[in-house]
């Protein structure tokens, strides 16, 4: 798929190929022309860009869904739109007009390079890294002048998603970045990207939003849907809105079909503890085994992780003044979350059975919970 468009007909070209970095049916995040919450991060980029000697490199790191790459596609948005467009000091805003948003929009702004998982051509498939090839675009984008002497821009999204070929050759560019040159690193795990690319990034972290916000971005999601496309109905985004963990994104993923009963089956798990239907827990772990049901059953860890998250996070904070049981149990939770989320991993990079990685995980909840 074309990076950067260079005309009309090559945007459309773009357009025409599943793009790795949209959570289709809902918008792309460059689409986005109002950002709800994070107001703390993007008065920092506000204020940072703004005076011209912005930090040549950012990493917006956070959880999935939660409007990193919408946050990105603002900061571009206010860097290349010309100053008359920019709207109240701290805000990050630009109005929706003029030939920058519209080339931004379109892929087509001589002053900005997407860089993101490729779509295959020959094998008609996104792939699953950010090769080499994508990142050597940034040759021939950091060789020419910004337009009119002005800012260029470019986009990471996702850097957990750079081979090390890709990640050793993004870190040359970082290293001597030309002057009037920003770059923005989206990612969920700065952790898996090269201590060297960390240590030339300017960290910026976003939290969970609030209730609020996160039934506003879902719906302004909903509102700008593929016409045709299945989507969930707004009363189901009230629903599931206290599981969503602050993310409009998983929100959205709950609500709809593929994360239908879910978060009732997560929240009836750690209710029934330590006892538990196993039968209906074999049900799950059938049906999610399935290639076709990956999703969803990313989405279940997703949901058992941020639960059990949140137990310890309740536990730490009243560790202080706890007793030995308390502070064991508080332990003990805290090893079983690592220890999910390093057999899921290691699933993953070996294509291990699904329903045995399903079974294991609720049988190690159960023991740590009678523990």
């Amino acid at each position: 798929m074309a990076r950067r468009a260079t005309s009309a007909s090559a945007a459309g070209e773009a357009e025409a190929y599943p793009e790795g970095d949209r959570r289709a049916p809902f918008p792309h995040p460059r689409m986005t022309d109002h950002l709800f919450g994070h107001a703390e991060a993007r008065a920092e980029l506000d204020q940072a860009i703004a005076s011209g000697r912005s930090h040549h490199a950012w990493l917006i790191h956070g959880s999935e869904g939660i409007g990193k790459a919408s946050l990105a596609w603002q900061a571009a948005r206010f860097t290349l739109a010309d100053r008359d467009l920019r709207g109240d000091a701290g805000t990050l805003q630009t109005a929706d007009a003029g030939g920058a948003i519209s080339q931004i929009k379109a892929l087509a702004h001589p002053g900005l390079l997407l860089i993101r998982v490729p779509y295959d051509l020959r094998d008609k498939r996104l792939r699953t890294v950010i090769t080499v090839d994508e990142v050597r675009k940034l040759r021939g984008f950091l060789s020419l002048t910004g337009a009119g002497g002005g800012w260029r821009v470019v986009i990471v999204d996702r850097a957990d998603d750079l081979n090390i070929a890709a990640a050793n050759a993004l870190l040359k560019s970082l290293e001597e970045p030309p002057p009037k040159t920003l770059f923005f690193l989206v990612t969920e795990r700065p952790g898996r990207l090269l201590p060297t690319i960390r240590s030339r990034c300017r960290m910026l972290a976003l939290h969970p939003l609030g209730s609020g916000d996160v039934l506003a971005a879902a719906k302004a999601a909903l509102a700008g849907a593929d016409a045709g496309a299945t989507l969930p109905q707004p009363d189901a985004l009230e629903r599931y809105s206290a599981a969503a963990d602050g993310s409009p994104g998983r929100l959205l993923t709950l609500a709809s079909a593929a994360g239908a009963g879910l978060a009732e089956f997560v929240d009836g798990l750690f209710a029934k503890l330590p006892a538990l239907d196993w039968p209906e827990v074999h049900r799950l772990a059938d049906d999610l085994a399935s290639p076709a049901q990956s999703a969803r059953a990313d989405l279940f860890f997703e949901l058992l992780l941020a639960r059990l998250a949140g137990d310890v996070r309740g536990r730490a904070a009243a560790a202080a003044s706890a007793d030995a049981d308390h502070r064991r149990a508080l332990a003990t939770r805290a090893e079983l979350w690592e220890t999910l989320v390093r057999e899921k991993a290691s699933a993953e990079a070996l294509n291990l059975d699904r329903k045995t990685l399903v079974l294991d995980a609720v049988a190690r909840l159960q023991a740590a919970s009678r523990a």
